[in-house]
């Protein structure tokens, strides 16, 4: 059975192959930056106009199936597709890009790392914290905490807090902030 990263490496080649700029977000990033969780899904946000490709639904070939409806997602307040790998009760998320200006702002800040040996475009540590603290579920908070405790000293906390002021989620970052361990 192929494993979820592998699933999700697959997705990323294919946005390369069709020349899709795109963000590794969620809990890859978080894992990333901080410690590793399991996840039931890959998200990644995708800079094209109206929905996903034929091309790329080519390139990803017959073991995936695309969801051909697009959807709007009220916590991230954009549009999805859903990506299904057969065989795997594990989804891939294809978010269009939205407008909100934070979001324009991760994407440009966009940087590559290396996962599983090849490059892949994620966002900056310090776009993970801002994200999460706007979605604010209880596993966002455990990111945003794991992230702030191995990034700690290397972040760049008036970015942040800037963002945290413009979303109002200053206080549940001061919050996270008071719990995290000197590293």
């Amino acid at each position: 059975m192929i494993a979820v990263e592998s699933i999700t490496m697959l997705v990323a080649e294919a946005l390369d192959k069709c020349s899709i700029p795109y963000l590794l977000v969620g809990a890859f990033s978080s894992n990333h930056y901080g410690i590793p969780r399991s996840t039931k899904d890959a998200d990644f946000v995708l800079q094209v106009s109206g929905g996903i490709s034929s091309d790329l639904v080519r390139e990803l070939g017959p073991d995936f199936e695309l969801n051909p409806r697009l959807s709007f997602e009220t916590n991230t307040g954009t549009y999805r597709q859903i990506l299904q790998y057969s065989g795997r009760p594990f989804t891939v998320e294809l978010f269009l890009l939205s407008n909100d200006p934070h979001d324009q702002e991760r994407f440009r800040r966009r940087r590559k790392v290396q996962l599983l040996g090849r490059p892949v475009w994620f966002p900056s540590p310090e776009d993970v914290i801002v994200t999460k603290l706007r979605w604010s579920r209880s596993k966002d908070k455990d990111d945003v905490r794991n992230v702030l405790a191995v990034q700690r000293g290397k972040l760049d906390l008036a970015y942040i807090k800037n963002w945290c002021r413009e979303h109002g989620t200053l206080t549940r970052l001061e919050e996270i902030l008071r719990t995290v361990p000197e590293i």
